[in-house]
Formats: C-alpha cells, sequence, structure tokens
C-alpha cells in the first residue's frame, strides 16, 4: 500500500468520525425536542381534558340569560 492511498483513507476516516460526532449531535437535541414535545401534548391533554369534565353538566345549547 503506498503512502498516498493510506493518506487518503485517514483523511476519509477523519471525515466520517467527524460525520458520526455531528450525526450524533443531532439525534441527541431531537431527542430532547421530542421529550419537551411529550411533555407539552400530556399538559395540554389534561388541560382539555379538565376542560370537559368542568362543562360536561350544563348542556351545550343553552341559551344566555339575556334572551
Amino acid at each position: 500500500m503506498n503512502e498516498e492511498r493510506l493518506v487518503d483513507i485517514e483523511i476519509k476516516l477523519a471525515h466520517q468520525d467527524q460525520l458520526l460526532i455531528d450525526l450524533d449531535q443531532v439525534v441527541t437535541d431531537q431527542q430532547a425536542k421530542i421529550m419537551e414535545l411529550e411533555e407539552l401534548v400530556k399538559t395540554l391533554v389534561e388541560r382539555v381534558r379538565s376542560m370537559g369534565e368542568g362543562g360536561s353538566d350544563a348542556p351545550q345549547d343553552e341559551r344566555p340569560p339575556h334572551y
């Protein structure tokens, strides 16, 4: 194996290592965002459920008092 070919392989390996580090950071950031969004959805679902429970006794088509 000649020296130039070995250097080319080492350069490619270095680029692949950096790409792997960059992709790992992207995946880590995405996972953090997913967890944040899941928590937000959970909060919103709980809020909607509590709104539904509070208003379930009142009729939906009730006329306002001024009629």
